[in-house]
């Protein structure tokens, strides 16, 4: 029997174990702040990686980086009416600027210093990277504006969670300006493939990417897109969302710009962004019940080195073997980088950082003892596959140089694996023959464990029809995810109001 490095399985509380696999490795902790979390070094460098592998792939379409301001007027969101009520519960707002005493030890507002407009903490920046758009753009000339910010966000969530859902968060938000629907809708779907490619190539997440119901829309959009994809527990987590804004922002904030002939029109903008929810999306896919699995791409470490030291007089040669190997390794390119060696000389017992390691997902964790310094060998642990068939550890005793002739290969192959295993559940887990809304129902019914997505045949229905759409699911704690852009064509009716399907929809419960 396998006995597995953490205290809770999925299989018996996957919640408990998402928790677990945080604090176990080194992910996060909470803050004293409900809903705000410390990103501690692992999953920051998790986050950093994420940071460079995408960052690269928004440049090379041609979008430059920059920064606004945390404080946004409220002024600024009050002149788009869907959008400030769309984020209306979620504001934090500052309004004022000072503290004093209150004579009893502790500090209140000062009432002199209420701010002669609240400010709220960016939830998103559409308005005022809108107004800034306003200020750049007067001719076609100017057009298109191209760029991107790294940043924090507030919004605050009532029910939080590490990672997924939490009152502060650290993303990315593109906003585009463009002289032509065509070409603003061009940079909305350029994005979500940007965003598809990134997740499955990079995170090993595969995903369905694809456009949003109309209720699901982000406020104030013509459009949204989104990449969706499947846990380990069979819901969904939107892993990151591309909309196309239309004129919508322009008509508010006044982007306009004179054409080549002379004639003043408003211009179109997208916005779309992907967030540290991704790091949650890549725990509930990847982790098992020795904790998480990093793919080599994202991983802060690649190869971890851990010397067997006993306090003897042979320890200066195993650390000098495990230091000529870690240089070994540094000099070789694995998936278009150097491979990230860490050489662990922590003075803990090699054993404790073994499973230390294998809690924190490193890909490949290598241990060296005096033995293997006489024989020139390493003893070599996978992540992705720990365990013998027997039930004990998959430990491989293997030539030094033979790893290292291997590294790049091996670290290429886990990353495949890593996405072959969670793109083979996602397929295995999506089901398309549910024809009418008892079919819905039964799929969903209490007592069915992790039942994963439906794609089911539908009519997409407006207003008051699709609001009974909607509160029929809800009713069935299921939420519209996206519609497939590689779906089949429709030949039915749609399960919901029996009327002629024009297209497929995603079906599940979700994050």
């Amino acid at each position: 029997m396998i006995k597995h490095a953490l205290s809770v399985s999925r299989e018996a509380d996957f919640a408990a174990w998402y928790q677990t696999v945080i604090t176990e490795a080194d992910m996060a902790e909470e803050s004293g702040v409900r809903g705000c979390m410390v990103i501690r070094p692992w999953g920051y460098g998790i986050w950093e990686r994420m940071q460079r592998l995408l960052d690269d792939r928004i440049k090379a379409t041609g979008h430059e980086n920059c920064y606004f301001p945390l404080f946004i007027p409220l002024s600024y969101f009050e002149k788009e009416a869907e959008h400030v009520d769309g984020f209306a519960k979620e504001m934090a707002v500052v309004t004022h600027h000072r503290l004093i005493s209150d004579g009893k030890g502790g500090l209140i507002p000062d009432p002199s210093a209420k701010l002669e407009e609240p400010l709220v903490v960016r939830p998103t920046s559409e308005t005022v990277i809108g107004t800034a758009f306003a200020r750049w753009v007067q001719s076609w000339r100017d057009l298109p504006v191209l760029i991107n910010q790294w940043a924090n966000v507030v919004r605050w969530e009532m029910r939080t969670r590490m990672f997924l859902r939490t009152a502060e968060f650290l993303w990315q938000e593109g906003h585009t300006a463009h002289a032509s629907e065509a070409e603003a809708r061009e940079e909305t779907l350029r994005m979500l493939e940007v965003y598809r490619e990134f997740a499955e190539d990079c995170v090993a997440l595969p995903v369905i990417a694809g456009e949003k119901p109309e209720n699901e829309r982000f406020p104030g959009a013509v459009a949204t897109y989104s990449i969706e994809a499947m846990m380990q527990d069979g819901k969904a987590l939107q892993a990151g969302t591309s909309h196309f804004l239309g004129t919508n922002f322009s008509k508010a904030q006044n982007i306009t710009f004179q054409n080549a002939e002379g004639q003043v029109e408003l211009a179109h903008t997208t916005s779309w962004g992907v967030s540290t929810r991704m790091i949650g999306g890549l725990i509930m896919v990847h982790g098992d019940d020795d904790g998480l699995r990093v793919p080599p791409r994202v991983a802060p470490w690649q190869v971890v080195i851990v010397p067997m030291l006993r306090d003897q007089p042979e320890d200066a040669a195993i650390v000098d073997y495990c230091k000529a190997l870690r240089a070994e390794l540094g000099a070789l390119t694995a998936l278009g980088e150097p491979v990230r060696a860490l050489l662990d000389l922590k003075a803990v017992k090699a054993a404790t950082k073994r499973w230390g390691w294998v809690k924190k997902g490193a890909p490949i964790v290598i241990e060296v003892g005096g033995r293997d310094v006489a024989g020139g060998n390493v003893s070599v642990i996978r992540r992705d596959r720990l365990y013998r068939e027997d039930g004990k550890l998959d430990s491989a005793v293997v030539a030094k140089g033979d790893f290292v002739a291997g590294a790049a290969a091996m670290l290429a192959e886990i990353q495949q694996a890593l996405y072959a295993d969670a793109k083979a559940r996602l397929d295995a887990n999506i089901v398309r023959d549910v024809t009418d809304f008892a079919g819905v129902e039964a799929f969903f019914a209490e007592g069915v464990k992790n039942p994963g997505f439906l794609e089911v045949q539908w009519s997409k229905p407006t207003g008051a029809a699709l609001d009974k759409v909607v509160e029929r699911l809800k009713a069935l704690k299921l939420t519209l995810r996206n519609v497939p852009a590689d779906a089949a064509p429709v030949d039915g009716v749609c399960v919901f109001t029996g009327d002629a399907a024009v297209e497929r929809v995603i079906v599940g419960r979700s994050y």
